[in-house]
């Protein structure tokens, strides 16, 4: 997810209005209410634990407190982390503490959704206090299974459309565009001591990780840059009959996830595969022309 976002004195607000700053439509308008409002409570708990993972909570430790975290440890992202998880069980059997969580707990209830999810988002940002390399492909895909998959999941489960095939396809398109994400964003992760450029592929292709802090990308990083965004086309491409199994306003939402990638990729395409300067990014035109080729089926 987009980690933009001013700070704002109610944290239940300011989390929120960080949703029109994402790479995607969080619950876009020509969805019906009920989805929209399910969507954003949705939202609003991955949005939470993106920033507590990140350490982009808003200045002066008002989350912390909601979690009965004390001061002294409101900068430790693993006692929030665990603070959230244990607010997060409450939403099924209790009362939780935080704003979000409260916002949280109808929608679970209305659309009986599963702790599983949810644990998973929490369990990646644990993840990534403790991993900072991955070794291999496979790695990665396993990271993205908890970081990227639980959201496709949450929005089948809200939409009432959840089948074995869906949730094939729906983790083939979160796991794209966790990639995708993760290629525009190589130089701010390595700020923060991420690469999530598979080890082996680094290798491969003789990348250094101190070729990733130049500020514009050598031969050998765009080439490996090309081919992580080859293997996301690809699995975009696997995941996009998603789009053709459901009818209505979630087919349009579903057709602009896909297209959200492609276009996405099409972009450090044009960059030529120079993702160091910043996160190449897609205008509305083609975002929209996108979306047109995704939901005709072709592309």
């Amino acid at each position: 997810m987009n980690r933009t976002g001013a700070p704002s004195d109610d944290p239940e607000r300011g989390t929120l209005d960080k949703a029109a700053a994402e790479n995607f439509p969080v619950a876009p308008f020509f969805l019906p209410r009920a989805w929209r409002t399910d969507l954003m409570a949705v939202y609003g708990f991955a949005r939470l634990v993106d920033d507590i993972g990140d350490g982009d909570l808003a200045p002066g430790g008002a989350d912390a407190r909601l979690l009965g975290v004390p001061p002294e440890d409101a900068e430790d992202r693993l006692i929030l982390l665990d603070a959230f998880e244990a607010d997060l069980r409450r939403v099924f059997d209790g009362t939780p503490s935080h704003p979000l969580l409260r916002r949280l707990q109808p929608t679970v209830r209305r659309r009986s959704l599963t702790p599983e999810p949810f644990l998973g988002l929490i369990a990646a940002n644990r993840q990534d206090q403790l991993v900072g390399r991955y070794e291999t492909y496979d790695d990665l895909l396993a990271y993205c299974e908890l970081s990227a998959n639980p959201v496709g999941r949450l929005v089948l489960a809200v939409t009432g459309t959840e089948t074995p095939e869906r949730i094939r396809l729906s983790d083939a398109v979160c796991t794209a565009l966790q990639i995708v994400e993760h290629l525009q964003d190589v130089a701010e992760d390595l700020g923060r001591d991420r690469i999530y450029l598979p080890a082996a592929d680094m290798k491969r292709f003789h990348v250094q990780e101190t070729d990733l802090a130049a500020e514009t990308a050598g031969a050998s990083v765009r080439a490996l840059v090309a081919y992580e965004a080859e293997r996301a086309r690809l699995l975009l491409n696997e995941g996009t009959p998603l789009v053709g199994s459901v009818h209505g306003r979630l087919k349009l939402l579903l057709a602009g996830f896909v297209a959200g990638g492609r276009a996405a990729i099409r972009a450090i395409a044009a960059a030529e595969y120079d993702v160091l300067p910043g996160p190449p990014k897609a205008s509305k035109r083609q975002l929209l022309r996108e979306v047109g080729v995704t939901l005709r089926g072709e592309g």
